[in-house]
């Protein structure tokens, strides 16, 4: 989970046009507009879609991170549950309670606005999803290659493994 966060992250700077964070995270002007009922300065995610996509990538990396620090006090401990100190450990337990909370707030508001913006306002939100393109939007450009981003998770991923290799061995509960 964490690689597949932090590849989304470094592919919201190096990726293609519309997956970068600048093409849909927008400053608090625009946002206050939108608001007031001007319409989305960008063609992909309104202002505060753009936010609530960052909100949830952001709180998903916490939950994960988080997790690593955690035991369930059964079954499953962290990989780093045993090499941290029991105040951070105490500490983890109660982020990971808290962003569990927050992100079932966060992707029910999110769902129930895409739901709102598919039938209400007729806005096809959820085609461009599965099929990769919105309809609407012109002067696509071309998307970077599938190689560069297949890269990006492979070092990503081989930099968390040496990490995690590095940590001390979980122990088991039983």
């Amino acid at each position: 989970m964490i690689v597949l966060l932090v590849t989304r992250f470094v592919w919201g700077f190096l990726g293609s046009v519309h997956s970068r964070f600048s093409d849909f995270v927008v400053g608090p002007a625009s946002v206050l507009a939108y608001l007031r009922g001007q319409p989305s300065p960008t063609p992909g995610h309104n202002p505060l879609g753009g936010w609530s996509v960052l909100a949830l990538l952001c709180l998903l990396l916490l939950q994960a991170i988080s997790g690593l620090f955690n035991s369930d006090d059964i079954l499953f401990s962290g990989p780093l549950y045993y090499a941290a100190e029991p105040q951070l450990r105490d500490l983890m337990g109660v982020v990971h309670q808290w962003t569990f909370d927050i992100l079932l707030g966060l992707i029910a508001l999110h769902i129930l606005t895409i739901m709102y913006y598919q039938f209400r306002l007729k806005k096809q939100l959820i085609q461009p999803m599965l099929v990769g393109a919105a309809t609407d939007r012109e002067g696509h450009k071309a998307p970077v290659s599938a190689l560069k981003a297949v890269l990006v998770a492979i070092v990503i991923a081989l930099l968390l493994w040496q990490g995690l290799e590095l940590a001390p061995q979980p122990q088991p509960l039983w």
